[in-house]
């Protein structure tokens, strides 16, 4: 299923050899097929999370690990153009596995860099919110300060000022995206968007939606569509070398969240309230005015429209 919601014009890369690490999986599947009718596209992946499924048959997938420098080397050569998205994006996982996590999201990343600077290839990275921890204030800005809360955060963290350095360094362009919280077809069973994923299939079961403390916290849920709109923008701006917010700049509670998920379901589901949960960021907003200005970005899908979507598509996740 294609990621555009609704179907509007997209910019982006025409005519480019594209290599998409991670393009099997969420994010990264619907990234390629807004690339692959103008591109010539390869995917890198190692399927512990993606699909073969997703790859579109235009598109060559070279099934491998990005902790492999020589495959990812090999998957790079003659690209002009990286899109990075190949990583652990478990919080949990990271938390329990950190130094395997660390060599997937910061060795993999340097593997990256190094081969996009064999090639001469611009880097578009999937950064992450996380960066910015639990934030004094909000919305965040991308100067905020830079408090990770799990080992995920500090990975991500680290690669983001590898991108820097390699671009002030090695004159290499580079893009970083910090990703709020991405949902959309496909994005079942994935850590993106959890809490919408069980909300959804809590509430198509007629079970109770659970609710973590007062349910004050919010987070700011952008859609998968403006994400790979997000990336096509990264691709052709002049504005390379710097990191730019992907959210909506708009943020809601979680209470919210579930009493829409119940009304878009028409559920008899009840909203009930549980134990707060240890380490909770309270809330979460994005400022986007550096995308928007620099990159011109718009988000364009509501979230009332975006949980429409997945109701009436059935949430099919993309395996």
């Amino acid at each position: 299923m294609s990621a555009d919601l609704p179907p509007t014009g997209r910019p982006g890369p025409r005519g480019r050899s594209v290599l998409v690490t991670g393009g099997a999986g969420f994010v990264g599947s619907h990234l390629v097929d807004a690339l692959v009718d103008d591109n010539e596209v390869r995917v890198l992946d190692d399927l512990s999370n993606g699909s073969r499924a997703a790859v579109p048959d235009a598109a060559t997938l070279v099934a491998g690990d990005v902790r492999d420098p020589e495959t990812v080397a090999r998957a790079a050569e003659g690209v002009d153009l990286v899109f990075h998205l190949a990583a652990n994006v478990s919080v949990e996982r990271s938390v329990a596995a950190p130094v395997e996590s660390h060599r997937v999201n910061v060795d993999g990343t340097l593997h990256v860099l190094e081969a996009a600077r064999e090639a001469g290839a611009r880097v578009v990275f999937a950064s992450s919110a996380a960066v910015y921890g639990d934030p004094p204030s909000v919305p965040v800005a991308e100067s905020a300060p830079k408090a990770p809360s799990s080992p995920y955060g500090a990975e991500k963290l680290s690669a983001d000022r590898y991108l820097r350095l390699y671009a002030d360094r090695y004159g290499l362009e580079t893009v970083s995206l910090r990703y709020f919280n991405v949902y959309g077809p496909g994005g079942l069973d994935t850590d993106y968007s959890g809490v919408i994923d069980v909300f959804l299939s809590r509430a198509r079961e007629g079970r109770d939606l659970p609710v973590h403390g007062d349910g004050t916290q919010t987070r700011d849920f952008v859609h998968v569509a403006d994400v790979v709109r997000a990336n096509l923008l990264a691709a052709i701006t002049d504005a390379t070398g710097a990191a730019y917010n992907v959210g909506t700049g708009h943020s809601v509670t979680i209470s919210r969240l579930a009493d829409l998920v119940v009304d878009a379901t028409d559920s008899p589901s009840d909203v009930v309230h549980t134990d707060p949960r240890e380490g909770d960021v309270d809330e979460s907003e994005a400022d986007i005015s550096r995308a928007r200005e620099i990159l011109g970005f718009e988000p364009r899908v509501s979230l009332r429209e975006g949980l429409d979507h997945l109701v009436d598509d059935g949430a099919s996740p993309r395996r």
